[in-house]
């Protein structure tokens, strides 16, 4: 039976190892954040970060994950904790409370990916330009991160709130 270690947890799965990613998150381990968008990679609403990289779920077979930590939103919390001994006990990572605040999600399906996204761009470039978080959002992995809804531009003031909050530490 392979293991998979999910948000800081080793976790059991059953699936087989060609088992997409997604499929294991949603169907056996109930991490219902990454979404099904395409099922193709080729809209992002299904990314997690993989040891810090954004990953597509959704063509990621279980068999190429073994010794890799998945970080889902659900994770981020934590993540930002073990990254930020100060960080409060109950605190949101800072691109959810930013997210919260900038009101950033209309229908919702996107954002998660969204969010892990900036989460790996604000990881490596914590004060990224408006054009540094464009090209991440459409350059950047196997295809652009698609908003059917067009909430592009408060996605990129969430980036930039996210980014004032990770630099003072987390939520205000």
């Amino acid at each position: 039976m392979p293991s998979l270690k999910v948000n800081g947890t080793m976790r059991e799965v059953t699936a087989s190892p060609e088992t997409p990613l997604l499929y294991v998150l949603r169907g056996e381990l109930d991490v219902m954040t990454p979404k099904f968008g395409c099922g193709m990679a080729q809209c992002g609403a299904c990314s997690v970060l993989v040891d810090g990289v954004e990953t597509r779920a959704c063509i990621t077979p279980l068999s190429t994950l073994e010794g890799k930590e998945v970080t889902t939103v659900e994770g981020l919390p934590a993540r930002w904790k073990h990254q930020h001994a100060g960080a409060k006990p109950d605190a949101l990572h800072p691109v959810q409370q930013a997210w919260i605040d900038e009101q950033v999600p209309q229908c919702g399906i996107c954002q998660f990916g969204m969010m892990i996204k900036v989460t790996e761009l604000l990881e490596a470039n914590p004060r990224p330009s408006d054009e540094d978080i464009k090209q991440a959002l459409t350059t950047s992995g196997p295809s652009p991160h698609l908003c059917r809804c067009g909430s592009y531009a408060a996605i990129l003031e969430g980036a930039h709130r996210a980014a004032k909050l990770m630099a003072q530490g987390g939520a205000a």
